[in-house]
């Protein structure tokens, strides 16, 4: 083995790894260290450069040791802001398709909470949108990871939601077209920024029964518990890394259409034990366990009587290394 090549081969298959399992939402990389923390190139540097010659198994092993743990407390290392980081500035990137103009900001921490923006300290906020006369179809966009989203109960309005946030604001848009009433709910400094450090967010949303209901969500790590039965539910898209996600199915329309696509992620699903259901798979690695289906295929499973069934639930799965389950209550 050529030792020269043993550090810059370890450095690069360390990187390769972590950011794989950034890619698919394993882990959360805080990309500030580096800056904070770049010394700990020169430390590895000089180890690499005072045990050059040197061949032997302690050498060797001090040499990548040093490489491993300091890549892992450059990316993973959490240090409080609070405690000797005020100094330093905060960077988001903004790429918000209704601004004219994308930007980077420089904010810098500060000890009074005040001059923080609008919303984003530790607390509660709600959304309402209220159900117009004319509206037959909601479609509900969902995009934010690192959050529990949870949602079982009903209400008046169209749309409610809380959120119990820490350092990450939300926001609501929302477009009518005729009968169709479109929601946007999304983290304000989610998709299109850099955020380093945040805590889990919690976000209970209550929907009106009235109308057919349309859903696409795009998250990260998150947790998802949906008690749809209330609902009429025609569409649902899930996109996820490595997450946990739960939905349990009223009887379906004439069709319901539910697509999942995940990385790493469990995903369990009930539907009523009476609805015609199909299930196609495209899952790689991933674990199934679809129990009261008839298996037509490798990728296709039926409930008993799917053909003849006037309304049906078509269930997708697509993931790399994840665990499907569908039960039937």
């Amino acid at each position: 083995m050529r030792h020269d090549k043993l550090v810059p081969g370890t450095i690069l298959i360390s990187l390769g790894v972590i950011f794989l399992l950034q890619s698919f939402g394993v882990i959360h990389i805080h990309f500030w260290n580096i800056i904070r923390l770049w010394p700990i190139f020169i430390v590895i540097a000089g180890i690499n450069l005072i045990f050059a010659n040197n061949r032997t198994p302690l050498a060797t092993a001090l040499k990548i040791g040093v490489v491993v743990i300091g890549l892992l407390v450059l990316v993973f290392g959490r240090f409080d802001r609070d405690r000797g980081w005020r100094s330093f500035p905060h960077f988001s990137y903004r790429d918000d398709k209704n601004d004219d103009d994308s930007d980077i900001d420089f904010n810098f921490d500060d000890d009074d909470d005040d001059k923080a923006d609008a919303g984003s300290k530790v607390g509660q906020s709600q959304f309402h949108e209220p159900l117009a006369p004319n509206t037959q179809i909601a479609k509900l966009n969902i995009s934010g990871g690192g959050t529990s989203y949870n949602l079982s109960d009903t209400t008046g309005q169209l749309f409610e939601a809380v959120t119990q946030r820490h350092l990450i604001n939300y926001m609501l848009t929302h477009t009518t077209q005729d009968s169709l009433h479109t929601l946007n709910f999304k983290m304000a400094n989610g998709k299109g920024h850099f955020n380093f450090g945040k805590k889990s967010e919690t976000v209970t949303f209550k929907l009106n029964t009235t109308p057919i209901w349309d859903f696409d969500i795009q998250t990260g790590a998150t947790e998802m518990n949906f008690d749809l039965t209330k609902f009429k539910v025609r569409n649902l898209d899930l996109n996820g890394g490595a997450a946990a996600f739960k939905l349990k199915l009223g009887q379906p329309l004439e069709t319901t259409t539910i697509d999942v696509s995940t990385g790493a992620a469990s995903v369990k699903i009930a539907i009523p034990k009476d609805a015609a259901c199909k299930i196609t798979t495209d899952s790689g690695l991933s674990s199934k366990d679809f129990s009261g289906f008839n298996k037509i295929s490798d990728d296709h499973y039926e409930t008993p009587g799917f053909a003849t069934a006037k309304n049906k639930i078509l269930i997708t799965f697509d993931g790399g290394v994840s665990d499907f389950t569908v039960t039937r209550y």
